[in-house]
């Protein structure tokens, strides 16, 4: 049955009418050697077929070659997908990479670090096109072939019931405990900095609307609202549009530490749009859909959160793959770790429903503990061992105290003129021997292992 590219008016029919019903079986593709919405880290695929079925199929440089398949709305330009289709081929080294919107098809193939287009046709054209389609990503035609270039660096994960080895991947981190006070921003931005100094390319996205991350990391140079150079350019604009303000642009460099790290900053303005965003369907995904495109620039991201259940917790909380849960220890925090883990259990059952793994929590982090010597020898040891006890949260390694240089650093200023300009900079750069900034170093070196990075 010829493919008539009016009937598809969605994304879905693109989908269904197009790839599972008409293209995948001219293809030779048997329902056994293509599989949908394939989530690979923080990738996820609309569709992945293979040349040959092996389970458990490992894709490395020695296995049959596949494709992959990514359908888009009619309405879409899809020259603004192929930055995404880019990053997909050279990440999981798949040769070949499909792209449509049921008006038109495109074919890109892998060549080395980027990738070319080596096809095109109209959704009309399809069928007198088939033969020359066939030859380049046909089940047969592909099952003589090798994959052009091999992973630098493999890392294993597990999805389904098949294997797959890939490039390093980026990391993404989340912040979160729905009570404030107890360290989130003091964590993330100096976490952020002992990471950074490791090595690892590293960035920071605000999604509370206090913005106190954006603070932390040096952003706001003015002091009259007049001068906001941040109210037109910061996180609520990647969440709302899916074809404008990508990762790149947003992102401002941030001197706060040195190395310098990239920033999301946040704006006070986002509180004012939860609404808006909560009536576009795809918003709790944006922000995971655009890291994609940024995932080989990044080694970390880390989120800061609003002590809250809101949206964009919500969002924080779908888009990382691990999370930590600072808190105080003290009685409010602990009784807040109930709804904390019911928050998570609700974030992993629409995570479940996207083919997403569940979030990986890498433990609660002790965060503005006092250093009074006779509570941290009897009292702390007491609250550390209730935690995986009442709450059945694991306990992080490192203890962060609460310091008086973690406070200097962060209020930190500059005079400009008659004017007062915050200034402020990370622990490791204010004071790199002080107890403070090693607490923030053993933490980076904690986290870095359990993720699978080395540091």
């Amino acid at each position: 049955m010829p493919f008539n590219p009016e009937l598809c008016r969605n994304e879905s029919e693109v989908e269904s009418k197009l790839i599972v019903q008409y293209l995948l079986p001219q293809l030779g593709y048997t329902p056994e050697t293509w599989h949908q919405e394939v989530a690979i880290g923080s990738i996820r695929l609309d569709f992945l077929a293979f040349a040959a079925q092996v389970i458990p199929f490992v894709l490395d440089a020695n296995s049959p070659l596949s494709v992959v398949m990514e359908a888009k709305h009619p309405k879409q330009n899809l020259d603004n997908h192929v930055p995404r289709l880019r990053h997909y081929l050279t990440s999981l080294n798949v040769r070949y990479g499909l792209l449509t919107n049921g008006k038109e098809i495109r074919i890109y193939q892998k060549l080395q670090t980027d990738i070319k287009l080596v096809f095109q046709c109209s959704g009309k054209e399809v069928e007198t096109k088939l033969e020359t389609i066939k030859r380049l990503i046909a089940r047969d035609s592909l099952k003589e072939g090798q994959l052009l270039d091999k992973p630098e660096v493999q890392i294993t994960e597990k999805h389904s019931n098949f294997e797959i080895k890939r490039q390093n991947l980026m990391k993404t981190i989340a912040v979160y405990h729905n009570k404030g006070g107890v360290g989130k921003t003091t964590t993330v931005v100096n976490l952020a900095a002992a990471i950074r100094k490791k090595g690892k390319k590293v960035l920071v996205i605000d999604l509370d609307s206090q913005a106190n991350t954006t603070f932390a990391t040096g952003l706001v140079k003015f002091d009259d609202e007049e001068f906001d150079d941040i109210k037109d350019s910061n996180i609520r604009h990647i969440l709302q549009s899916e074809d404008f303000f990508p990762i790149e642009e947003v992102a401002r460099k941030s001197q706060f530490t040195n190395p310098e790290i990239s920033v999301i900053p946040s704006h006070i303005s986002l509180m004012n749009y939860e609404n808006e965003l909560i009536q576009q369907e795809d918003s709790k995904m944006m922000l995971a859909q655009k890291l994609d495109a940024v995932a080989e620039q990044y080694d970390i991201v880390l989120i800061d959160t609003p002590p809250s259940l809101n949206l964009y917790a919500r969002i924080a909380l779908i888009t990382a793959d691990y999370l930590i849960i600072p808190s105080d220890l003290k009685p409010f925090a602990n009784q807040g770790l109930i709804n904390v883990r019911e928050f998570i259990k609700k974030i992993n059952g629409f995570r479940k429903q996207i083919r997403k793994p569940q979030i990986e929590i890498l433990g609660v982090l002790a965060c503005k503990i006092s250093t009074n010597n006779q509570f941290v020898k009897h009292t702390l040891p007491k609250r550390l061992e209730a935690i995986p006890k009442r709450y059945d949260f694991e306990v992080m390694n490192t203890v962060i105290y609460d310091r008086d240089d973690l406070a200097k650093c962060a209020e930190k200023f500059l005079i400009i003129g008659d004017m007062e300009v915050a200034d402020p900079i990370s622990v490791l750069d204010f004071k790199p021997d002080s107890i403070a900034a090693q607490e923030f170093e053993l933490l980076a070196i904690e986290v870095l292992q359990k993720i699978g990075l080395t540091s």
